[in-house]
C-alpha cells in the first residue's frame, strides 16, 4: 500500500512541478530568437567564439517556477584572454534589451527577455579538457553533454524534477554559499546513479557512513584511493560526488554539514509520511517559533539587515556571511537554541535567534609578564584571577540578547561597514 500511495503523491507532484510542452516551447521560442540575434552579432563582429544553451533548460530538468533563469554560454576560442571575455560579451550585447552585469569570479549577465524569463549570458573559455578550465563556468559544456548523453530515460529525467522539486521546497536546492546546498547537476547526477529520487533519499537516509562517495564512472580503484588522491578542501562535505566529467572535482564540494542533516531529517519525514506538502516551499512560522521560546522562557529575536553588494549571490553570500559572524558573537555570551536565515534575493535578508543566557563567561586576559596589557585588563575588569601565568576575570550575563545586539552594534559600527552591512535593525 505504501508503494502506491508513493507512486500517486509522485505522480500529482509531478504534474504541479512539471512545464508544459506548450510552457516549455514557448520558452524555446524565446530563446532560440534571442540566440539567433546573439549569433548574428558574433558573425558580424568577426569574434571566435560559438553559443550553447546550458543548465536545466538545455537538459529538461527544468522545474516550474515564478522565474526562469536560462544559462546561455558564449563559448570563445583559448585565444581570448580570460579576464577579457566578460567585457567582450557586455559589447556583443549592448542594447539588447534590459540587461544587469552579475560581479563574480568572471562577470555574467543577466537579461529580461519576458516578464518571468531572464536570460544569463555567461562567457567561458572553449577547452579541450577539464584540466584546462580556469572558472568553474568553463565545465558547463562537459556538464551539459555528460547528462544529455547518459540521462535518456524519461522516467529518470521525471525522478530528477521531483528530487529538484523537493530541494527546492526544503531549501537546499542551489550550491551558493547562503545555501550550501545541491546544485542541480549534482542532483541529475545523484538521481541518475541511484536510478530514481526515491532511491536516492532512501539510500542517503540510511547511510551508516561518515561520507558518501559516489563515483558513477569508477575513476577511482575504491573509496579509500578517493580519500587519498582528492585535494583536502574538496573532502569537507559529507557527499563527496566525483564528477564524471574531471575526477579531481567533488561536484558537492559546496554541500555544509547543517545543510545535508537538514536535508536528511526532511527525506525522513517524507518517507514516513508521504505527502504533497513535502514538496511546496515552506515558510518558517516566526510565531509558533516565538511561542515556544517564551514557554521555554527562552529570549525570541528577529533581525534584519541590509548590505550594500549586488542583489543576488553576491548580497546572499554576504549576508550569510554576516549572519555566522554575528551568530559566533551571540555565542560568547547565550547559549543558542535555535536560529535561521531567510535571504529576500534582494539587499536583505532576516535572521532569528532564540537564546538563553550563560550565567557567566570566562574572559582571557594577557600573560603575567606583559604588565602592561595587563594593567590595561584589571582596569577593565576590577574582578580578576591568575591561572598558569594568565590573568582571568568572570562576567555575569545579566543583559538580554536584545540589549546585547544594541550594544554590540554601536561598538562595531566600523566591522559592520568592513562587512558592507549598511543597517542591523530588530524587528522582535
Amino acid at each position: 500500500m505504501k508503494k502506491l500511495s508513493f507512486n500517486s503523491i509522485l505522480k500529482q507532484v509531478l504534474k504541479s512541478v512539471k512545464p508544459s510542452e506548450q510552457e516549455f516551447q514557448d520558452i524555446q521560442n524565446f530563446v532560440d530568437n534571442f540566440i539567433q540575434k546573439i549569433e548574428d552579432r558574433i558573425k558580424k563582429s568577426g569574434i571566435n567564439a560559438e553559443i550553447f544553451v546550458g543548465g536545466s533548460f538545455a537538459k529538461k530538468t527544468v522545474i516550474k517556477k515564478n522565474k526562469y533563469d536560462i544559462d546561455v554560454f558564449i563559448r570563445f576560442d583559448k585565444k581570448y584572454d580570460t579576464n577579457e571575455i566578460s567585457s567582450i560579451t557586455e559589447k556583443i550585447i549592448k542594447d539588447i534589451g534590459e540587461t544587469i552585469m552579475v560581479h563574480g569570479s568572471r562577470d555574467y549577465f543577466q537579461i529580461k527577455i519576458k516578464e518571468n524569463v531572464f536570460i544569463e549570458i555567461v562567457p567561458v573559455i572553449k577547452i579541450k579538457t577539464p584540466k584546462e578550465a580556469e572558472n568553474i563556468t568553463d565545465l558547463s559544456y562537459s556538464h551539459v553533454n555528460y547528462i544529455k548523453r547518459k540521462v535518456k530515460s524519461k522516467k529518470i529525467l521525471d525522478e530528477i524534477m521531483l528530487a529538484k522539486a523537493f530541494c527546492y521546497a526544503n531549501h537546499c536546492y542551489g550550491a551558493e554559499s547562503y545555501i550550501n546546498g545541491f546544485s542541480g547537476y549534482a542532483l541529475e547526477l545523484l538521481v541518475y546513479h541511484y536510478k530514481g529520487f526515491l532511491k536516492f533519499i532512501k539510500a542517503v537516509t540510511k547511510s551508516k557512513e561518515e561520507k558518501i562517495i559516489v563515483d558513477s564512472e569508477r575513476h577511482y580503484k575504491n573509496k579509500k584511493t578517493v580519500l587519498m588522491d582528492l585535494n583536502s578542501s574538496k573532502l569537507i562535505s559529507p557527499i563527496i560526488l566525483i564528477d564524471p566529467t574531471y575526477k579531481q572535482r567533488n561536484a558537492l564540494a559546496a554541500l555544509s554539514k547543517e545543510t545535508f542533516e537538514k536535508f536528511k531529517e526532511d527525506c525522513k519525514g517524507f518517507l514516513a509520511n508521504p505527502s504533497e506538502e513535502a514538496f511546496q516551499p515552506k515558510k518558517t512560522d516566526l510565531d509558533k517559533i516565538k511561542k515556544e521560546a517564551e514557554s521555554k522562557k527562552c529570549e525570541f529575536i528577529l533581525i534584519e539587515t541590509s548590505t550594500d553588494k549586488q542583489e543576488g549571490d553576491v548580497a546572499g553570500s554576504k549576508l550569510f556571511k554576516f549572519y555566522n559572524h554575528l551568530t559566533k558573537e551571540i555565542e560568547k555570551y547565550f547559549n543558542i537554541k535555535d536560529k535561521g536565515f531567510n535571504y529576500n534575493e534582494k539587499k536583505a535578508a532576516r535572521y532569528y535567534f532564540v537564546t538563553k543566557p550563560k550565567k557567566e563567561v570566562l574572559i582571557g586576559g594577557p600573560l603575567m609578564k606583559d604588565s602592561d596589557n595587563v594593567q590595561a585588563f584589571k582596569k577593565k575588569h576590577p574582578i580578576y584571577f591568575t591561572k598558569k601565568g594568565k590573568i582571568y576575570s568572570k562576567e555575569i550575563v545579566d543583559f538580554t540578547l536584545e540589549e546585547f545586539l544594541k550594544e554590540w552594534s554601536k561598538k562595531n559600527k566600523k566591522k559592520l561597514k568592513e562587512m558592507h552591512i549598511t543597517s542591523l535593525n530588530i524587528l522582535k
